[in-house]
């Protein structure tokens, strides 16, 4: 039987005036370890297939979860990623660890033949989702005695937009997202007063980086007409999450785009 104890992070951290990155560290790794890892194994509270382990990578149950790369060093199991935890007790059929929120989470290896078919990851890749609502409006607007005919669709992308979260055993896991892009037109008449695509590197003076980088452009809305233009507001996700950015942009009736930030 082969047992860890204590919380030991693989994670060497180099510093100096370039300001290098963290890397993992590179002790030798665990093989016997990792080669007690593979198969299925099961959560020991739930009952639930969890995830397959297939040499260095990690498959999800969850159809959605990309798989992810690991290694064994010391008494941590490290993903990709570089995060880290700490392995409490590991056997050729047990596996426990402590999460982020410091729990002990325990699986037990799947002794049924038939669990290796139920992960279909190998042969077909992790669901990659959109994240969109209407893809196409239109209306009339009028304003100082003219009529302005705009026009908003939402096109998704092949543009992967990758979210890092935690499942229901506090792993890592990453998502990913097809990002849009978001095309509006306004006419006067025949004449086109402005048509152009937004993307979401177009957001960059008003939305922070670390948020703009897990985000997708999820709508784009007609708001109202005044002196100064056509307002549309822009909404900023990450999805399934709580957190949005509402940037307004203004067409002017000279065919001139402003933006500026509404909430957060």
């Amino acid at each position: 039987m082969r047992k860890y104890g204590g919380i030991v992070v693989a994670v060497l951290l180099l510093a100096g005036c370039g300001g290098q990155k963290s890397e993992v560290s590179q002790q030798d790794e665990d093989r016997e370890a990792k080669a007690l890892m593979q198969g299925v194994w099961v959560d020991a509270e739930t009952e639930d297939m969890s995830f397959r382990v297939v040499g260095d990578t990690i498959f999800y149950a969850d159809s959605t979860s990309m798989p992810a790369y690991f290694k064994i060093v010391g008494d941590s199991l490290t993903l990709s990623s570089g995060t880290a935890y700490a392995i409490e007790k590991q056997t050729a059929h047990v596996f426990s660890f402590r999460n982020q929120n410091g729990d002990l989470v325990t699986y037990h290896k799947a002794d049924d033949v038939e669990a290796d078919s139920l992960f279909v990851q190998e042969t077909k890749p992790a669901t990659v989702m959109t994240y969109t609502h209407q893809v196409k409006t239109d209306s009339v607007v009028s304003y100082n005695g003219a009529r302005y005919h705009w026009y908003i669709a939402i096109n998704p992308t092949r543009y992967k937009v990758v979210r890092r979260t935690f499942n229901d055993d506090g792993m890592e896991v990453e998502n990913v997202y097809y990002d849009n892009i978001m095309h509006i037109s306004v006419y006067n008449g025949a004449q086109c007063m402005y048509s152009s695509d937004f993307r979401k590197q177009q957001f960059t003076n008003m939305v922070p980086a670390s948020f703009l980088d897990e985000a997708v452009l999820a709508n784009m809305e007609y708001s109202k007409a005044d002196a100064a233009g056509l307002h549309f507001n822009a909404t900023l996700c990450i999805p399934d999450g709580a957190s949005c950015y509402l940037v307004e942009a203004v067409i002017s009736y000279k065919g001139e785009m402003t933006m500026k930030l509404l909430e957060y």
